[in-house]
């Protein structure tokens, strides 16, 4: 069942509720490009005269180079450079994402002292890639080994350091409730998990003069990513351009230069020629980090008939010896139940490990699988439904904040979800259901991501010919921006969908946030919107003062739609009747959504360039946040153990839907993904050295096709305007958080085996 055919009493954001484009179904604006292979992704950008680069890693976990011999790599054939530490450039060095900056006055790219298996060492630079991979093998590097701490759950990792900044606490944890009749506690536990975008990681460094930078490189943020190359090659922001009109995913890992970025770019200086690299596949697994493990220990304290009273959370996360990064592991567990007394507490545990980095709902996955599959077993504990536990303690407000909603529509989830997927029929008894060999579990979690804010900007130019374009450096990684924009711009300024042309991915056009914590739908769909009235004003005000404007003086005001403006239907003329007769070719605006202010250049440009921006908006007065509810059936082989999930049945609040088919696939896109973490995705290391033993996609098994069932997706969303300007929430990664513990707790009431620690394999069960 789909997302627009659900039945009407489901509550479904079906596009017939939409009066304009924006809110229907419309067909993706690249999709005709994608299928027919005109879309040109960063690596088969056409550049003369391209020199290949090919990495070369580590092989200890811990320890220091003693020396590397180049010489046989240097003589191979079609060689031009043989880069390390020793005859790199020196950059300057920059933050990262997380604010991580290397240590000293400079920054090289290649590692004299190994932090981790597989950081960049060297690097060759080729006529051909042969050639570059052919001399890479002949590199020889000598080490001085250290002992390396691969995981933390080396027991020389210890306890790693508190993060304050994530603590919170209010009520009184350590009171002794003499009201709560049950107290539980258990330990839940999540492995590494990797992005792995279809697209590799790589790019095209190519430098047009000594102080310009041309970046052809998938990237989640154009601005962010452009500002890594500036500060490096310390040159003005607008001397860097970046190009990603099209990426094939990123999950969160794509969204700045990473170290190979810039050995690239240091080549192709050094050269004075384009130089291409392109990380293989095993090398994404440490070229950048994806969601560390985590241990998390929940303490739940209730009353008989199911009232939370207490709630303690002792979190641990890995991180790198080298940098820090949290997953911020108490996010859900901080505000989605009315808890009157709460403490959550997290360590970080250093390790040797590339660093971690975000991952599809970073923090709010693995936070919601502990607390889902705890509120699973309290119920059990009680002897409630699962779903009646939760109606319990459903919050009027966060109690993290003490602010209002500004909508939550989780109970009418349960319903409509409950009811579609049959839950009412379910037995709780464990091993009660099953069709011949095969044990069948039936379970539920609830799922939530927050609504971030951050400035946009966008430019419109109106065309002689009637048609739109609409200009912004933000990305389209496959979910839909460059639809969801054209559709806002056509609602706005009256012409059809197919009349608007959208162009994103290019530094030089206007600001725009970073494509992560599912945002960028609603911040550019707002600044485009502004934009596009500005520009619509801007006709009326043509139309209206202009000495050779057909129009002038025929109203106070004219109406612009369908692509005419007049003052009525009857007597309204073409837009581009309007600018021809104005002598204009073409009416441009550009907007944007910082608060208004008296800013210098420099300020807007790190407002839109560094995560700075959203402390740029005001604070909200209201808690923002999507929600779901998963119903999930698997089938357990009572035989061999194998677990397969049977189908799917979410229910969403994600607000206002800019493209219910387009949401449709990040829903059920999500919801893959966490079949996946729940019980294939595993990164596998070698406890001796630190070396990944799951680099591939043969070992780091994702879900396919063979894995996914069937999936509903039903929308119960409302236009909450207190969230965003056009009334949408969070989508993109709403739908994975809660998918692995409504899986575990399915696998609980199948079998009987409450398996704590992801994915759950045959292994465990048996």
């Amino acid at each position: 069942m789909s997302l627009t055919d659900t039945p009407a009493k489901y509550g479904s954001a079906a596009d017939t509720e939409a009066t304009g484009p924006l809110g229907r179904v419309a067909i993706r604006g690249d999709g005709g490009l994608k299928v027919r292979g005109g879309a040109t992704y960063a690596l088969e950008q056409s550049v003369e005269n391209l020199l290949h680069c090919v990495l070369v890693q580590a092989t200890i976990g811990a320890g220091r180079v003693v020396s590397i011999d180049k010489a046989a790599a240097e003589a191979a054939p079609g060689v031009r450079l043989v880069l390390d530490a020793e005859n790199s450039l020196a950059l300057k060095p920059m933050p990262d994402f997380f604010g991580n900056t290397p240590p000293g006055d400079t920054y090289v790219p290649f590692a004299r002292d190994i932090r981790f298996n597989g950081e960049l060492v060297a690097a060759v630079v080729a006529d051909t890639l042969e050639q570059a991979r052919a001399a890479a093998a002949l590199i020889e590097i000598s080490y001085e080994e250290a002992p390396a701490v691969p995981t933390f759950a080396d027991e020389r990792a210890g306890e790693g350091r508190a993060v304050d900044a994530l603590a919170k606490e209010w009520g009184e944890p350590d009171g002794p409730h003499a009201e709560a009749g049950m107290r539980f506690a258990a330990t839940y536990e999540t492995p590494r998990e990797y992005n792995v975008p279809i697209e590799p990681h790589g790019l095209i460094a190519h430098w047009e003069a000594d102080d310009r930078l041309t970046i052809y490189e998938p990237t989640q943020w154009i601005d962010g990513t452009a500002r890594n190359y500036a500060g490096w090659f310390d040159l003005p922001f607008d001397n860097v351009r970046v190009l990603s009109p099209f990426i094939g995913g990123g999950f969160g890992s794509k969204a700045q230069g990473l170290p190979h970025s810039a050995a690239a770019a240091i080549a192709a200086k050094m050269l004075g020629r384009p130089v291409k690299l392109a990380a293989t596949r095993p090398q994404t697994f440490t070229a950048y980090g994806g969601r560390p493990a985590t241990r998390q220990t929940l303490t739940l304290s209730a009353t008989k008939d199911g009232r939370l009273v207490s709630l303690e959370h002792d979190a641990f996360s890995e991180t790198s010896v080298y940098g820090t990064f949290a997953e911020t592991l108490g996010v859900v567990t901080k505000m989605m139940y009315a808890v009157p007394n709460f403490r959550s507490r997290q360590r970080i545990v250093p390790v040797n490990t590339v660093l971690p980095g975000p991952f599809r709902a970073p923090g709010k996955n693995p936070s919601a699988f502990a607390l889902e599959c705890a509120m699973d077993e309290l119920a059990i504990e009680l002897g409630l439904d699962p779903v009646e536990l939760r109606r319990r303690n459903e919050p009027d407000h966060d109690f993290e904040t003490g602010k209002p909603w500004s909508s939550r529509r989780l109970l009418q989830c349960y319903d409509v979800a409950g009811e579609a997927f049959g839950w009412a029929k379910r037995n709780p008894a464990p091993r009660s259901m099953r069709e011949g060999r095969e044990l069948i579990g039936w379970g539920m979690a609830v799922g939530t991501h927050p609504v971030y804010a951050a400035p946009g900007e966008a430019t419109v130019r109106v065309l002689s010919d009637g048609s739109v374009e609409v200009l912004s450096s933000a990305i389209d990684m496959g979910t839909g921006t460059y639809t969801i924009l054209a559709q806002t711009a056509a609602e706005v300024l009256g012409v059809p969908v197919e009349k608007v042309s959208v162009k994103l991915g290019d530094s030089r056009l206007g600001r725009a946030p970073v494509a992560g914590g599912s945002q960028l739908a609603n911040l550019m769909t707002a600044a485009v919107h502004k934009t596009a009235q500005a520009a619509r004003d801007e006709l009326i005000t043509l139309g209206l003062t202009d000495p050779n404007s057909p129009l002038r003086g025929e109203a106070n005001t004219l109406l612009v739609e369908g692509g005419t403006i007049g003052a009525s239907r009857g007597g309204a003329i073409g837009i581009g009747e309007l600018l021809a007769a104005t002598g204009r070719d073409h009416l441009e605006v550009t907007r944007d959504t910082l608060p208004p202010a008296e800013r210098s250049a420099e300020e807007r440009q790190r407002m839109f360039s560094t995560l700075a921006g959203r402390g740029s908006l005001p604070e909200a007065t209201v808690s923002k946040h999507s929600f779901c509810a998963h119903f999930i059936e698997v089938r357990v082989d009572e035989d061999f153990g194998t677990v397969r999930v049977a189908r799917v049945v979410t229910a969403l609040d994600a607000g206002r839907l800019y493209n219910p088919k387009l949401a449709e696939s990040q829903f059920k896109g999500g919801i893959v993904m966490g079949i996946g973490m729940a019980l294939l995705e595993e990164g596998v290391t070698d406890p001796r050295n630190g070396r990944i033993l799951s680099s591939n996609l043969a070992d780091y098994r994702i879900a396919t096709n063979a894995d996914v069932p069937e999936i509903t997706a039903i929308s119960v969303g409302e236009p909450d305007y207190d969230a965003t300007p056009l009334g949408g929430k969070a989508v993109g990664e709403l739908a994975i958080v809660g998918v692995a513990p409504a899986i575990a707790n399915a696998v609980y009431h199948a079998t009987g085996k409450r398996i704590r620690r992801l994915p759950i394999t045959l292994e465990s069960l048996l």
